[in-house]
């Protein structure tokens, strides 16, 4: 009997001390992401601010403005403050149809940024900013000079990702119980867009992509909103807005996850014979919606 307590005694002081060290773990994280919380220099905190109003803005004056902070940023010393700015801006600057011109200048910016203060790999691959500049050079067709391992890496992520893309298949229930199988759909063009009630990006292109539904599901056009919100919210949101193309439900993220979605909204677009001819890493207005059904042969 003795023994016995003994051990639990000796078991328990082993889980103290593991509660204790994890208590410990807890607290030096805390410290560490209280220490590292980004404080802005004169010339950087105007332009942190301006970058979280730009969504409030008009399409017309936000696009002058994205400009004005690719090149104000630029100007900055090169600081990790910097990459944040600059990160930060190619993540806004793709929701939307800001023109090439402004994405070139974003892209320009992000590319002398990782220049002059390069950037570690992590053990998952490339640094998020090299991935971001890899998404803008193969989704929005803009240039960089940058000449690195890692831009190489992310170029080459999202060229595997692709190649998931166009080989898979799904079967997902929409609001009414009905089920879709994505290769049961050729003969026909597939937008499948991935969206959320939350996002506000995917709120704002649901009108445009409700219009295109209208005007050519008679000619063959079959939208597939895909959403993993709670199914109340989401039949709300649908009802309010007179949302009339399929909305399906992705429970635990499988086809999100499938589609490596990693940010809200994504659209892909395929053709009749089911090839992807197609994609957006943001928000789409319906000209470029439009742009993306032509190579699929909607006009």
């Amino acid at each position: 009997m003795k023994y016995t307590t003994l051990l639990r005694r000796i078991k328990l002081f082993f889980v103290l001390v593991s509660v204790l060290v994890a208590l410990v773990t807890f607290g030096l994280q805390l410290a560490s992401a209280q220490q590292k919380e980004i404080v802005w220099s004169a010339d950087e905190k105007p332009l942190s601010d301006a970058l979280h109003g730009l969504r409030a803005l008009p399409d017309d004056v936000r696009a002058r403005t994205t400009k004005d902070l690719a090149l104000k940023i630029r100007a900055l010393p090169a600081t990790e403050n910097k990459w944040h700015l600059a990160t930060g801006l190619a993540l806004l600057s793709t929701e939307g149809d800001f023109g090439h011109d402004t994405l070139q200048e974003v892209a320009n910016t992000l590319t002398k940024t990782l220049q002059e203060r390069p950037l570690p790999a992590s053990k998952e691959g490339p640094a998020p900013p090299y991935v971001t500049l890899a998404t803008l050079v193969r989704y929005e067709h803009v240039q960089t000079s940058l000449d690195n391992p890692q831009l190489a890496a992310a170029m080459e992520l999202l060229a595997a990702d692709d190649y998931k893309r166009e080989h898979l298949d799904f079967t997902l229930k929409d609001l009414s119980g009905k089920t879709w199988t994505l290769s049961q759909l050729r003969g026909k063009v597939v937008l499948v867009n991935f969206w959320a009630t939350w996002c506000p990006p995917c709120r704002k292109e649901m009108p445009d992509l409700e219009a295109l539904y209208e005007r050519f599901n008679s000619k063959g056009l079959v939208v597939l909103g895909i959403s993993d919100d709670d199914a109340e919210k989401v039949a709300s949101f649908v009802s309010e807005r007179n949302i009339t193309f399929p909305v399906l439900f992705d429970s635990g993220h499988k086809v999100s996850g499938m589609f490596v979605v990693e940010g809200l909204p994504m659209s892909f677009v395929y053709d009749r014979e089911g090839k992807l001819v197609a994609q957006s890493i943001d928000m789409r207005t319906q000209k470029q919606f439009l742009e993306m059904l032509g190579k699929a042969g909607l006009e």
